[in-house]
């Protein structure tokens, strides 16, 4: 992690976006920007927190490391989200850790800055309650995606959450990675890269996927990635 020196503001976030201008006002003197390089860790299983973190560009997967050291991501944390919402409640530590997914920037806060806002009631506590009911469906959707679905349509849900996030269709990412974060081997989504290529929907290249076909993405992947988006363009686009 850097500190950032970029103009980019806070309300690319959409959290801090949708606060009130009293609200952010409030917090903007202790917003902090950063800069995060790929594979980089927030935080790590068990680590005490003393940060919140809004992503602008970055985007963060949280991840689960079983003792064998096999991965998966149960969460994916970009400009829609806040990384750190064991602070507000009340938790303080959780078991998985946070990596750096897409490198970018965010701007983080002191957990005592946001626990007064939170604790304020009112715009801030609504909206960071919000986001959580949201990252739990997101969390509970995935666990039933990684069950019942074929790793081609997670691979879609998963290439799709990331389009979302950020600006450009290509991607700087691995198929070894994507495995990690799918809970997968590599050969499995090789295969389904593969099939995805074929279909003209993306095309791979060394260390990069580029998406060719957004629309047609969305028809080959399972509901899951619909049922996310739906919950979380309801919950964070209501009025505070």
């Amino acid at each position: 992690m850097s500190i950032s020196t970029k103009s980019q503001g806070p309300v690319e976030n959409r959290l801090l976006a949708a606060l009130p201008d009293e609200v952010l006002a409030r917090l903007l003197p202790h917003l902090q920007p950063v800069s995060f390089a790929l594979g980089g860790v927030v935080y790590e299983s068990s680590e005490r927190m003393d940060r919140l973190y809004f992503p602008t560009t970055c985007i963060v997967s949280l991840l689960y490391t079983m003792t064998d050291g096999a991965t998966a991501e149960m969460g994916l944390v970009g400009n829609d989200g806040v990384v750190g919402i064991a602070l507000f409640m009340g938790g303080n530590t959780v078991p998985n850790r946070a990596v750096v997914q897409v490198a970018g920037d965010a701007f983080s806060v002191p957990a005592p800055v946001l626990l007064e806002e939170f604790r304020r009631g009112g715009p801030c506590q609504i909206l960071l309650l919000r986001y959580t009911q949201a990252l739990i469906t997101k969390i509970s959707q995935t666990a039933v995606c990684n069950r019942l679905h074929t790793p081609e349509q997670r691979f879609c849900r998963w290439l799709l959450r990331i389009h979302d996030r950020v600006e450009s269709a290509e991607l700087r990412i691995t198929h070894e990675f994507i495995a990690k974060m799918l809970g997968g081997r590599r050969e499995g989504v090789t295969r389904a890269a593969g099939h995805l290529q074929a279909a003209g929907l993306i095309r791979c290249g060394r260390g990069q996927i580029t998406i060719l076909d957004r629309q047609g993405l969305e028809a080959a992947c399972c509901e899951c990635y619909q049922v996310v988006k739906n919950e979380f363009d309801r919950l964070l686009n209501t009025g505070l």
